[in-house]
């Protein structure tokens, strides 16, 4: 029994110390700029706003849409545990528009354009080169 919990306690030390993707955390970004949309505005679009996460593993992706209006929305980026880039948050100016009844919010970032969008609880979010994500919403 003793060799067990000697071995137990030696694979989680040993999975910190070489996993450090295991320990990232949800932090606002320091300059997050939160602006309480205007309360006139479409239900739909007042649901965009605020934090969203998507996790897959030790990887983790935020969106949070700091301000949004009818014509355009800030939106803050964060993805963490990615071994290919750096823990990092990167803000994108986006457009938003309605399209077949429906709103949308777009950015350019480094993977083509990206289109935000919501189905039911879910944020999805849609690159063109890479793929889709689905987002819940952050307390």
């Amino acid at each position: 029994m003793k060799t067990f919990v000697v071995l137990a306690v030696s694979i989680v030390l040993v999975s910190i110390l070489f996993c450090p993707t295991v320990m990232v955390a949800f932090t606002m970004p320091d300059d997050a700029q939160i602006v309480q949309p205007d309360p006139s505005l479409p239900k739909e679009l007042l649901a965009f706003f605020g934090k969203w996460e998507n996790r897959e593993g030790p990887r983790q992706t935020f969106v949070i849409i700091e301000k949004i209006d009818e014509q355009k929305a800030s939106v803050y980026v964060g993805r963490f545990g990615y071994r290919e880039q750096a823990n990092t948050w990167t803000r994108y100016e986006a457009t938003v528009s309605k399209e077949r009844g429906k709103y949308i919010i777009w950015y350019t970032g480094p993977l083509g354009n990206t289109e935000l969008s919501l189905k039911g609880e879910y944020l999805n979010a849609v690159t063109r080169n890479t793929g889709s994500l689905r987002y819940s919403r952050v307390q």
